[in-house]
Parts: C-alpha cells; structure tokens; sequence
C-alpha cells in the first residue's frame, strides 16, 4: 500500500500545468491540513483498519507541497505520523518548487523523516523558465539544490520539461548537462504537453504556439542518450537513475500496486475499488468535515480491466512485463511489435525497445 496526498496550493499557476491545483492561501491551508487529517480517519477509525495497512512510500504532490508554510508542514506531518503505522515505510517524497525551499524547511522535513525531495527544476535556462511561467531563476534553483543538501537530503530528483516553446537541441543539452553536475540521484524528463484546461492548449489552438513532434522525438532520444552515458538508466519511459534509487513511490503506480489518496483531486485504487476526490478545494473540505464520501467518481474495476492497467503501465518500465502475464488475446499485437522492432523478448519478460520507447503512449493503445 501506497499514499499519496494532494496539496493544491502554488505560488503561481504554470500556463502548461494540468494538475489541480489554486494560488496559495494561508488560512485556506490551515483549514486544508485539518481536513486531510480528517479525510485519513476515515480510513484508520477501527471499523476499517483493514482497509489501511501500513504504507510503504508516501509522496507529496501537487500543486507545491512546499506552498505550505514550515509550521504548517510540519502540523500536517505530525498528524500523519500520529495516525499511521510507518513501521514499513521506505520512502518518503515531498514535491517542490525551488522558489519555496529555505533551509528551515529543509531540515524540519528531514527530522520528521521526509527521505526524498523532487524539485521542479524544469530548466537552467533563464528564457525558458520565464516561457514556461516559472517563478524561480536558474540561480535560485541551484542555491535550493545545495540547501537540500546541507540539510541531509542525500535522495533528490530533479525534474526537467524538454520541447518548450523555443527550446533546441543546444538549449536541452546544457540542462541535462548541468543537471548531470549536481549529481542527483534521480533525474525525470517530460516532453512538453498540451492538456486540456491549460493556457498553453489555448494558444496553441489559437496558433500562438507551435508543435514540433520531430523535434520532440530528437530531444527525447538525445536525452535518454545523455543521461545513460553519465550513468542515469532509463527505468520508465521518462525516468532515469542509477541502480538502486529508483522512485519506490512511482514504481509501484507502474507495477498496479494498492494506493490511498488523500485530498482534492486525489485518486485511490485498492482492490477492485477505485474513486476519485472532488476537484475543488471548498467542496472536499466541506464534504469531509460534513462525514460525507468526498469522492465524485467510484468505479469497479474487472479482474480483465487491472490485467490491461498492469500491461500499460508495465510496458512504461524498461523490465518489462512477465511474459505470463500476457493472455493469449493480445499474441498478435506482440508479434507485430517484435516484428517492427518495438518490443523485445529478454528472461521471459516483455520490454519495449529503445525505439519502442520513443512511441510508448501509442503502443498502450494496442492493449486497452
């Protein structure tokens, strides 16, 4: 079991973001902690311990997690620790933007036992921070990363965004480059996407901005190159570390493990079970401090439906998926697949090749 909370708040909305998520607001967070504390009773009151074993990784996404004030932080932490069983716990990820790292916070995060950070970089460039409507600068980023540091952080993923509007293959490679530097221990890589509900799907619509999917597929080879030549594997279409500090959290999405989570916006799947919070900050709240289900979507998933989730989702991993795993209604697709160099067979398991990867989100259609 997996849990995962969701905090909305942002010092600024990113025009490309699709993730739920409202500018920050001090007594709107406080009255936020309470509710998730709230939200998570649920699930620990007595009548249902069972439905809430002790997790294994826990990750603070969001929106920016590190919005929240260092007081409040660590009243939120604090209350999860207080109604959680973390005797099993392996990781502990916490989301943030570099302009809301301060080393207070840093070292708070760490005692309550926070392990991991993942910060949102995105790039070491000045001009395509401002395009993507960043609010940090790249000397700002580096100075967060080195805070992270002093404060015992020895597990940090950078994120970074390729294909933004203006960004070429020179641009992308100073990044990965600089990135490589630092030496996290996790570096993440995102194609640029226009999604729906977003300013950028706007104006791409409106012929403000341009797609350039060859170039796309030219960053995202020449940045798998250049991260597994400095020692960063691709274990997931757009993840990369050395051996051994892989994304605990993360995996187990990819590998269909159970899932809690908590707060507006935020999805849960366990067992056959699977539903979705309220995405409005006000309407979770209110329905959880009310005792009422904050859930707007409830589905029940067939043994079939989580077979095809574990497929897709399997096929992002560069391990593949076991080969018995693949029932006998989709031989065709991957003998087609190994046919045109996509896939490959390697100790029994089913594993996209290099090329496959570069198409992986085309690829999961084949199997759903």
């Amino acid at each position: 079991m997996n849990l995962y909370v969701h905090i909305p708040f942002c010092p600024k909305i990113c025009p490309y973001c699709s993730f739920y998520k409202e500018e920050s607001g001090r007594g709107r967070a406080d009255l936020f902690i309470c509710a998730t504390l709230r939200e998570l009773e649920r699930f620990t009151a007595e009548k249902n311990k069972g439905l809430l074993p002790a997790p294994e990784t826990i990750f603070f996404g969001g929106g920016t997690p590190t919005a929240l004030s260092t007081p409040q932080l660590e009243r939120l932490i604090i209350g999860l620790r207080e109604r959680l069983d973390l005797s099993h716990l392996q990781e502990w990820t916490i989301e943030m933007n570099p302009a809301t790292v301060s080393l207070e916070k840093a070292l708070l995060l760490r005692s309550l036992g926070v392990t991991r950070v993942s910060m949102g970089v995105q790039s070491w460039d000045n001009a395509t921070l401002a395009i993507l409507g960043r609010v940090h600068s790249k000397e700002q980023a580096e100075r967060s990363f080195h805070i992270l540091r002093q404060a015992g952080f020895d597990n940090i993923n950078l994120d970074h965004i390729f294909a933004a509007p203006g960004q070429d293959a020179s641009l992308l490679l100073a990044t990965l480059r600089r990135s490589i530097a630092l030496q996290p221990e996790h570096i993440s890589a995102y194609c640029l996407t226009y999604e729906e509900d977003t300013e950028y799907l706007e104006r791409l619509h409106r012929g403000d901005l341009i797609r350039h999917p060859e170039l796309e597929v030219e960053l995202f080879a020449m940045t798998i190159q250049t991260l597994e030549h400095a020692g960063y594997l691709q274990y997931e279409i757009s993840n990369f570390a050395p051996p051994g500090r892989e994304c605990r959290h993360n995996l187990g999405y990819w590998r269909g493990v159970d899932y809690l989570g908590l707060g507006p916006s935020a999805v849960s799947t366990i067992a056959s079970s699977r539903w979705r919070n309220i995405r409005n900050t006000n309407a979770w709240m209110t329905a959880v401090e009310s005792g009422v289900d904050p859930a707007d979507y409830h589905e029940e998933l067939s043994p079939q439906t989580r077979d095809t989730e574990r497929i897709v989702f399997g096929l992002r991993l560069s391990e593949g998926i076991p080969v018995d795993v693949m029932t006998s209604r989709f031989a065709q697709q991957i003998k087609d697949l190994q046919a045109e160099g996509l896939a490959e067979l390697y100790n029994n398991r089913l594993r996209l090749t290099t090329k496959g990867r570069l198409l992986a989100d085309e690829i999961g259609t084949l199997f759903v």
